[in-house]
């Protein structure tokens, strides 16, 4: 019995901080990171300022807590999709494309409360290292998962950097193509043809005897 009152204390904590995360997305999304305020995201959630500032220091400090539940969300995913990979074996690029495609999802709304956070950012050196390093993160997570697909097609990656490096813009440019494009189909097309691409030029067919060449000997 002892237990239950700071139990249902911390329980109840999470479930706040929970609907201040969700209700500062929404704010953000509609208004912009700019225009956003403690204020209108408390009114939000439907708590008291008392309550913003008993889980969050700053609007700033919120951002970055939103930006790594989504982030923690979106490894998570990574790691499911490397789970099903395991069990479906891609039969070509276009597979590794797909999949790759499937982890970097396009969200028009987090797309525009993020670039304008990361402009912010740009003007102050502590947050711009934060979200370098949380962007880092996501790569290191996703990096592993094209190692695997790509080795069942006897591929190699020679310099996961510059791979992950080209990743990254081409995610971040076609997206802002897909999401100003009225037509969608073609831009989606388009989105997946680069990425293609990219695929191609950053990986190599494995040296005979190395470990993704026998994988692919072993699957013909």
């Amino acid at each position: 019995m002892g237990e239950e009152g700071p139990a249902r204390g911390t329980r109840r904590r999470g479930q706040t901080r929970r609907r201040l995360l969700d209700a500062s997305f929404e704010v953000f999304a509609e208004l912009g990171y700019g225009s956003a305020s403690v204020e209108k995201i408390v009114e939000r959630a439907g708590f008291t300022r008392g309550a913003f500032y008993s889980n969050f220091g700053s609007l700033e400090e919120l951002f970055l807590a939103m930006w790594e539940d989504r982030s923690a969300a979106m490894i998570g995913a990574i790691g499911t999709a490397l789970e099903q990979a395991a069990v479906s074996e891609p039969v070509g690029v276009d597979d590794v494309v797909e999949q790759i495609l499937a982890m970097v999802p396009i969200d028009a709304r987090w797309f525009g409360i993020s670039a304008e956070f990361t402009a912010h950012a740009l003007r102050d050196p502590a947050l711009r290292t934060v979200i370098a390093q949380r962007e880092a993160a996501i790569a290191d997570a996703l990096l592993p998962m094209v190692v695997e697909l790509l080795g069942y097609l006897g591929r190699v990656i020679p310099d996961p950097d510059a791979f992950v490096q080209a990743i990254i813009a081409v995610h971040d440019g076609t997206m802002m193509q897909v999401l100003l494009d009225d037509d969608l189909g073609p831009a989606l097309r388009r989105r997946a043809d680069l990425f293609r691409h990219v695929v191609l030029a950053y990986s190599d067919v494995a040296e005979r005897g190395s470990p993704a060449a026998m994988r692919e000997t072993d699957r013909k």
